[in-house]
Parts: C-alpha cells; structure tokens; sequence
C-alpha cells in the first residue's frame, strides 16, 4: 500500500494524526479514492464471503485448498478475488509448499471500523434546516 493509503486508513508512521472518521471531518477527494479501493474490495459478494471464511477461521488461517470447494468457481478466479483482498490490505498470505494460506489483517478492518463509527455519546452534525424544523 501507498503511504497515501496507509495515511487515509490511519495507519501512517505514529507521529502522523489518525485519520478522521467520516463523521468528524469530510474526506478530501484523495482520501475518498483511496478508501473507495478498500470497500470496493469489498462490495463483492464473493470477496465478502471470502473474507468472513478467513475471519471466522479457527486457529486465524485457512488454506485456500479449503475456501475453494465452497464456491462454484473456478480455483483462477478464487485466486483473482483472493488477490483482490490482499490488494486492498485485508487479507494476507503465505505459500507453504503447493497451498497458500490466508488470514486476516485485523489492523485493516479495525481502522474500517474506526473510519465507519460514531464517538460514543456524540451527536451526529445538525444542519441549519434541521435545527430550525426542532425549534
């Protein structure tokens, strides 16, 4: 990933300020494009399904020997998708003689999360009209 990217999901270097909810502060036009990747990776069904196996896998790892059978694809194009996640800094991998095996990178879906979520307690930003239809 690009240090732009790293920066956009709160993972540059830690002097570097996390970057803001969506909630706190708008995106610049950079920022939503890198982000755009992430939860286009995402917006797939297949990928989705995809990273919930490896997610939900006990002992953090599964073998893609394991995820293809649960599909009614092709290995080349589990491998496409698998590529996919890992481009956007979801998954991870490790060959291991003929077998890759996959797992999550938490980091990742954590600072989604961070991105996506409200501070507890905090009021959403009230517009003008809305104030003026309360009052």
């Amino acid at each position: 990933m690009s240090k732009q990217e790293l920066e956009v999901l709160g993972q540059a270097d830690q002097d570097d300020a996390c970057c803001p909810g969506l909630l706190s502060a708008p995106l610049d036009e950079g920022q939503a494009t890198e982000l755009a990747k992430v939860f286009k990776a995402l917006g797939d069904p297949v990928r989705l399904r995809l990273l919930s196996m490896i997610a939900s896998r006990a002992g953090g790892e599964v073998c893609v020997c394991d995820l293809t059978p649960a599909f009614d694809l092709s290995q080349p194009t589990i491998s496409h998708h698998l590529k996919l996640l890992r481009q956007a800094g979801l998954i991870d991998c490790e060959r291991r003689g003929t077998w890759v095996y996959y797992w999550l990178l938490p980091e990742m879906t954590d600072r989604l999360a961070g991105i996506l979520t409200r501070p507890a307690g905090e009021a959403l930003p009230v517009s003008a009209e809305t104030a003026e239809g309360t009052a």
